[in-house]
């Protein structure tokens, strides 16, 4: 089924996933930073994913309270204090999660947190790993996370890969995880890597 997506955040993050939905089938747009770009593609969507970056996320959002009424908003950003070299330092919201957020700020808009454990080349090709890496979802509302793994099948993702942590409140643990990303880089280098829940 070919769903109209609006991505914003024309970053890294942004950009591979508006590719990848696009090759998927989707009819996809990106907002550019002219004035009043980001509502006008919220407002033809059917689905909204934020790829701003997390710091600013909140703010950008809220202002799109009017054309994001109804629709699914899919929060793939970390909310983070950079340190010195750039790399995340500290959660902006601790004791709370960027999701949680954006779901307080925007009651009449269905927020799910996924793909955000990830370093963005996995997020559209999870299959580039030697292990299987795991795709948290994290929301209140069941058909808008079903929407969503519908989604994530579109990218690659297989249903047993994918993990429903339940209401939104459970992204708080999703996004903790963006803690390890500086020491793993600093370790590894920067190269592909995610989170893998084992059994």
């Amino acid at each position: 089924m070919i769903t109209k997506i609006a991505v914003l955040g024309n970053g890294r993050v942004g950009a591979n996933l508006a590719a990848a939905l696009t090759n998927a089938g989707h009819e996809v747009t990106t907002a550019d930073r002219t004035p009043g770009a980001a509502a006008e593609v919220a407002s033809a969507a059917e689905i909204i994913i934020n790829a701003t970056p997390g710091a600013g996320s909140l703010e950008r959002l809220t202002a799109l309270r009017d054309p994001l009424r109804g629709k699914l908003l899919i929060d793939v950003s970390n909310a983070t204090v950079d340190g010195p070299d750039g790399l995340p330092a500290d959660l902006l919201y601790p004791g709370s999660s960027l999701a949680e957020q954006l779901q307080q700020a925007l009651p009449d808009t269905h927020v799910v947190k996924t793909l955000n454990t990830m370093l963005y080349p996995v997020m559209t090709a999870p299959t580039m790993l030697t292990a299987t890496p795991t795709a948290f979802l994290s929301g209140d509302d069941p058909q808008a996370k079903q929407s969503v793994r519908a989604l994530l099948t579109d990218l690659g993702w297989h249903p047993d890969w994918i993990t429903d942590l339940g209401t939104i409140q459970t992204a708080r643990a999703p996004e903790a995880a963006i803690l390890f990303v500086p020491h793993v880089i600093r370790a590894t280098g920067f190269k592909p890597f995610a989170i893998s829940i084992t059994h």
